[in-house]
Parts: structure tokens; sequence; C-alpha cells
């Protein structure tokens, strides 16, 4: 159909359709106008194939990770402390569901990884970094934004690194920290000491600089070349042993007991495993 014809739109009387048909078909023009539809190469059966449109499922659940993560960003700005640090476990959660249920349900495609990639720079780069900055760093001068940056600089970087290296590197270890990780230490930290009353007035200094030391250095581990664990390996879809299931009901009634200082301690000893690892691996000269 020539775009350019000024009757190629006009159907027939015969063929005309309702004016409801024909207001819906407008719209969806109008909107066409407004949105490119994405179109995206694939590889089936060795052919180069282009699909349209995105995935709904795996989006929905990247785009409550950006939304968690922005609503902890609103929250900190509005003093909210905990509510912020909760908001970034939300975002974790969101993740961590995301990329699996792409894989379960076939659904993995370039876009849904860009989007998540960006929605992870949102929710586990810039949210921790402004949360734990205007709660602790405002007061620092240079070095409270001077180490929010480290952080914010060093999960761009790691996240760059990891697109680029997502086909070849080992799926059952990362390197470097990774960022949901990272911003669960931050998140949890802000929580424990809300928790203790340390907000505002009464946040020691010497606290706030050991903050800002700890934002630094969590913000250099995602950068270095240390391995971690990624858990990729579990199969959540086969059988386990009964204690598994026992063993889970005991870590979740423990978290639940004092959930962010829990939290902060189990995210404190992942961080270090990956130089702990290193230096083990050093010794033993491998």
């Amino acid at each position: 159909m020539d775009n350019h014809d000024p009757g190629a739109h006009r159907a027939p009387p015969e063929q005309a359709g309702t004016g409801e048909q024909q207001g819906t078909t407008g719209s969806t023009a109008g909107l066409e106008l407004l949105v490119d539809e994405h179109e995206e190469e694939v590889s089936v059966g060795g052919r180069t194939e282009r699909h349209r449109g995105v995935y709904l499922l795996p989006n929905l659940f990247t785009t409550g990770a950006l939304f968690a993560g922005f609503y902890a960003i609103i929250s900190a700005l509005r003093g909210n402390y905990e509510a912020a640090a909760i908001a970034v476990f939300v975002a974790m959660v969101f993740d961590g569901l995301d990329g699996r249920v792409a894989r379960l349900t076939n659904t993995s495609s370039k876009f849904g990884a860009e989007y998540d990639s960006l929605a992870d720079m949102v929710s586990f780069g810039v949210a921790p970094a402004l949360v734990v900055f205007s709660w602790a760093l405002d007061g620092l001068g240079k070095f409270g934004w001077s180490v929010a940056f480290i952080y914010v600089a060093c999960a761009a970087l790691r996240l760059a690194r990891f697109n680029t290296r997502i086909d070849t590197a080992d799926k059952n270890y990362f390197t470097g920290l990774a960022s949901p990780a990272a911003a669960a230490i931050i998140a949890s930290t802000v929580w424990a000491c809300q928790d203790e009353g340390w907000v505002g007035a009464g946040l020691p200094y010497e606290l706030s600089v050991i903050v800002g030391l700890l934002t630094a250095v969590v913000g250099v581990l995602m950068i270095a070349n240390f391995p971690y664990h990624s858990f990729k390996g579990i199969d959540f879809k086969g059988r386990v042993p009964f204690v598994v299931m026992i063993l889970v009901v005991l870590v979740f009634g423990l978290v639940t007991v004092d959930p962010p200082r829990i939290l902060l301690l189990a995210f404190l000893v992942y961080a270090a495993s990956g130089p702990v690892t290193r230096f083990l691996k050093w010794r033993r000269g491998v």
C-alpha cells in the first residue's frame, strides 16, 4: 500500500468497518508514528531471522527492579532510609527473577539483556550511592561525594565488563563482586545503622568516615579480579534431599530474627570470599 496515495487508507463502503474499529486502527497507527517497533535479529536453526516486539514477562520483572531502585532514591531524599534500604533488596529479588524466568520460559533476548543491565545500573549503582550519600556521606565534604562517585563508576565499569564477557565467562563464577551483592552491603549497612538510631545528628562522625571507606572498598571489589561464586549452577527444577528444605526454613527463620544485621553479615562474608579464594589459590600456586 502506497502511503503517499491520499485515498490509500480509504476503504470502500462495503469494506468499511465500524467507527470503533476505525478508531482503534487509527490509534495504533498513531502510536507507531510516535514509537518505532523493536526488531531483533535471532538465530533459528542456523538461519538469521528478524523478530518484532519484546517479551512481556521477563521485562515486567526488570521494570519492577527499576521501579524499586528509583523508589529507593526517592525514599532516601525524603529521609526514609529504612524504606530505601528495603527497596534495594526488593530490586534484588526482581533482578534475580527476570533472568531465571527468561531462561525457564525461553524468552531471553538481546533487548532484555540490555534493559536488565541499564536497570541494574540504576538499582545497584546509582541508588545505593545516593542512599548512603544522603544518609552519612553528605557531611564529609569532597571525601563523601568522591567515595560515592567511586562506587557508581565501579558499578558502571563492572556491568560493562560483564556484558562484554557474557558469552565467554565461566557461568559458575563472577569476576569481581556482583553489583546486587555490593548494593546489598550498602543497603544493609544503612538499614542496620538506622535501626540503631544513627541518623542525622545522631550519626557519629567516625562512623560516617568508616562507611565512606566501606563504600569505596565495595566499589573496588566490583572491578577487582577476584572470583565469586555465581550460584547459577543450582538446579531449581531438580529434586533435593529433604534436609535441604529444613536448612532453607532455618535460614529464613534466622533472617527474620534481625534482617538488617543478618543480611549485612551474610553479604560481608560473601564479599570477603573473593579475596580469600584468590589468596588460597595463590598459596597453592594455582
